[in-house]
């Protein structure tokens, strides 16, 4: 498969600049019939027995301005996440001044560049009684480039249920939901189940390869809790339905899954979904609309087939808000 084939026109009116309000107000295309609905509805697309399943990560307050204590040059790090070795990756700037032993400081947060910086990403040491908690202090929740309208809440960019705090960008399906839409799926009775992936920043990267085949995917850390592992087994067994809550639900099930169903515990994943996929847990998927040439648009592809032409066509000519703040679709496989 070419990449150009996953590639679209996205003028740069139709980027949104903020949420919706409130939060389940945004518009959602139900892509069966093309239809135009709100995401408040979306309990009303659904039935009872099915199975809604959300990823509870937190965004990380992972952007910190600081000096190198050398030379007092400004230093900006995007923290990624903690190895298990203990050492952090991040993306650093100015990549170019950086090399192994760099000492850094970002307020009371000291650490040192381990290796020079490979395409802009370096390992870090960082040195705190408390490093999560310094990080948190001090950093910023960082939010995507293409947000260029001023400041924004950063609590905008958390979902209602964040809980596990990791990632570096946030679960963009999830931030439609509010308590409301919440307590309208359990008046249906459709359960929602959590699972935990840690959003990395190469998940809405555009694919720069010629052959879909030849991109590398990136590798993301994920759990399944027991719960989520029983209440998928129980609602094949009643011939419901699987429907995630975006693209990082739908790697985390279907890595962790086999022919029984889906196997509870931590790992990791490099799992690249795209057409010819088959299958084994999700039968619906609920997501935003993603940047041209992305992995996430050939997911979709994957779930949908050619029909993503038709719905991102749609979509553009209803005058749909794209990409993180944007509106949503409903598709079922």
């Amino acid at each position: 498969m070419r990449t150009s084939e996953f590639a679209y026109l996205l003028p740069s009116d139709a980027i949104a600049q903020r949420p919706a309000e409130p939060r389940d107000a945004a518009r959602l295309l139900d892509t069966r019939d093309l239809s135009d609905r709100t995401f408040s509805e979306l309990p009303d697309l659904l039935q009872r027995g099915d199975l809604v399943v959300v990823n509870n990560t937190r965004v990380r307050a992972a952007r910190l301005l600081g000096r190198k204590e050398e030379t007092g040059g400004v230093v900006e790090a995007l923290i990624l996440g903690r190895l298990d070795d203990g050492r952090w990756e991040a993306l650093v700037r100015p990549a170019r001044r950086l090399h192994a032993g760099t000492r850094l400081r970002f307020g009371n947060l000291r650490g040192s560049v381990l290796e020079d910086p490979v395409r802009g990403k370096a390992l870090l040491d960082l040195e705190s009684d408390d490093v999560e908690e310094s990080i948190a202090n001090y950093g910023e929740v960082p939010l995507p480039p293409y947000i260029t309208s001023g400041p924004v809440d950063p609590e905008d960019y958390q979902t209602v249920f964040a809980d596990k705090l990791g990632s570096a960008a946030a679960p963009t399906a999830g931030l439609h939901f509010s308590s409301s839409l919440l307590d309208h799926l359990a008046e249906r009775g459709i359960d929602v189940a959590t699972v935990d992936l840690q959003v990395g920043l190469d998940t809405f990267r555009p694919i720069e390869t010629e052959r879909v085949e030849d991109h590398e995917m990136h590798r993301e850390r994920f759990s399944i809790p027991a719960e989520t592992a029983a209440a998928v087994s129980a609602v094949r067994g009643r011939k419901g339905k699987v429907v995630a809550i975006g693209t990082t639900v739908v790697r985390a099930l279907e890595a962790a899954s086999n022919e029984h169903g889906v196997l509870s515990g931590e790992a990791s994943t490099d799992l690249f979904i795209r057409p010819g996929y088959q299958f084994r847990i999700v039968d619906a998927l609920v997501t935003n609309f993603h940047i041209p040439r992305s992995s996430l648009i050939v997911l979709v592809a994957a779930l949908v087939g050619d029909h993503w032409r038709s719905v991102y066509a749609t979509a553009l000519e209803r005058g749909y808000r794209f990409l993180s703040f944007g509106d949503a679709m409903y598709a079922e496989r």
